[in-house]
């Protein structure tokens, strides 16, 4: 039975980084994609979020965005655990083994640049009232910046409109958690002295500090002091960051001319739902942690790249189950949200340790972290999002699930091929896929190996086997395309 026309294929409420790269990526699709945002569109710097781990930067890679987002930002190879040895980036396998610092709006200009070149409706300064749903749409009452309200419906709609999400709040889902850490500091200043350091990072117990660099002259600082818990409302004042950066990092580094001073309290929480019939959550929407490890953008970042090819997959009528398909975006992406909750509240509880034997045991740990090769090897993964992986598919086997390297083939490196936003199938050379086979990018190995693999758009594993013969690669196919 036909659906009924609708204004939009995608609505998606909220323009950050998760927004811009879902929107961009289902409109590159050929979709129709209407992306709403409260506020007025601003190339402000007031963000929080600084690094881009290697995860993401192969993602935006797939997206022909990683280049010239590395030439915004400055690589770090190694990240220091509480003065203790410094965990190593350098080993990560991947054509980025390191973290990049560069602001959060450096990742929203490109991605905004290219939601716009791909055809997305932005609609700024429109802020939703509520949504309805119907077994075949979603209809979302809208009010525009004169305060006109309109109501638009979409086949499926995405909340990636942050903690306080109206989209949540409208589907009467639950945010539990509580807040791990109160009282925190954010200031952009100068400094006297430059830190030793790109990332400058400490904790005592009684106080800890962040110091990274714009790229400009101008520093953000992050920090908390254990003596001084005041609401959020109370203002910030430069002396007060000041006194935080000597009691976490021994120095203030003669911080000057602040322009920008602020105070928040940072939440653990996690809805128990990415999806509700039509309706998605990603990023801090959906999931919201404390900034240890810097993973709250790169998460929702790895969220939209999840969603994204399933959406498109769904309307497109590209999949055989398009429902079994979106159901595995909540049963990838959900587990990974509670472990990066879980792994940066130890993190920020940690830099909290008071006492000489939590401090020592915390020393400890972080010594092992820094010096054990399987300790490295997951602290390292998990941070990256290098080291995340998916259950395999049903009457799948491992390596189905798990991430692709950028695999060097004779077309070009698979990255590169993924850019078409389809799956990828990597066989022998010489190998030629029959009539009938549903459509796919082909690729074949470089080299003489008799494998073949079936690559997911968002760069993870959907089907290996050793030597398969072509009845087994149409069959495998058939499972995931139509």
């Amino acid at each position: 039975m036909p659906t009924a026309p609708t204004d939009t294929d995608v609505l998606v409420v909220g323009a950050g980084p998760t927004g811009l790269l879902l929107a961009g990526d289902l409109a590159a699709a050929g979709l129709r994609v209407t992306l709403a945002e409260r506020r007025p569109h601003h190339d402000g710097n007031l963000t929080r979020a600084f690094g881009v781990h290697a995860r993401t930067l192969e993602l935006l890679d797939a997206r022909d965005l990683a280049d010239e987002l590395v030439k915004t930002g400055r690589q770090v190879r190694r990240l220091g655990l509480f003065g203790r040895t410094p965990l190593e980036l350098s080993g990560l396998r991947s054509r980025f083994p390191y973290l990049l610092i560069t602001p959060q709006y450096e990742v929203e200009h490109l991605l905004h640049r290219r939601a716009l070149s791909t055809g997305v409706d932005f609609r700024e300064g429109t802020a939703l009232l509520r949504l309805r749903q119907r077994p075949d749409a979603v209809s979302a009452d809208l009010q525009g910046p004169d305060g006109t309200r309109t109501t638009l419906t979409a086949r499926y709609l995405v909340g990636t409109d942050g903690v306080r999400s109206t989209v949540r709040r409208e589907l009467g889902l639950p945010f539990p958690g509580d807040s791990v850490i109160r009282s925190m500091v954010l200031a952009d200043v100068r400094l006297a002295e430059e830190p030793a350091s790109t990332v400058t990072v400490n904790g005592t117990g009684d106080a800890f500090a962040f110091i990274a660099p714009f790229g400009d002259g101008w520093y953000r600082v992050m920090g908390w002091l254990r003596e001084h818990q005041v609401a959020d409302t109370e203002p910030v004042g430069l002396d007060e960051v000041k006194e935080i950066a000597r009691a976490a990092l021994g120095t203030d580094f003669g911080m000057h001319d602040a322009r920008w001073l602020s105070r928040f309290h940072s939440d653990e929480r996690q809805v128990p739902a990415y999806r509700q019939d039509r309706v998605f959550l990603a990023g801090d929407a959906a999931h919201v942690h404390s900034p240890a490890g810097g993973q709250g953008m790169n998460t929702g970042l790895q969220d939209a790249a999840n969603l994204s090819w399933k959406l498109a997959a769904a309307l497109l009528g590209t999949t055989p189950d398009p429902e079994a398909l979106l159901d595995t975006y909540h049963s990838e992406r959900h587990p990974v949200g509670r472990t990066v909750l879980r792994s940066s509240g130890a993190m920020i509880r940690l830099a909290m340790a008071r006492g000489r034997v939590r401090k020592a045991a915390r020393d400890l740990g972080a010594a092992a972290v820094s010096t054990l090769r399987p300790a490295v090897d997951r602290a390292t993964g998990m941070i990256s999002g290098i080291g995340i992986a998916y259950p395999p598919a049903p009457g799948e086997h491992r390596p189905s699930g798990r991430r692709a390297p950028d695999l060097v083939l004779a077309e070009g490196r698979l990255y590169e091929l993924l850019r078409d936003g389809g799956f990828v199938l990597v066989t022998p050379p010489g190998t030629t896929l029959g009539p009938g086979t549903p459509a796919v990018r082909h690729a074949h190995w470089s080299d003489t190996r008799r494998a073949c693999a079936l690559i997911r758009p968002d760069g993870y594993v959907a089907w290996a086997a050793r030597e398969p013969d072509p009845a087994t690669v149409r069959t495998a196919l058939g499972r995931w395309l139509r």
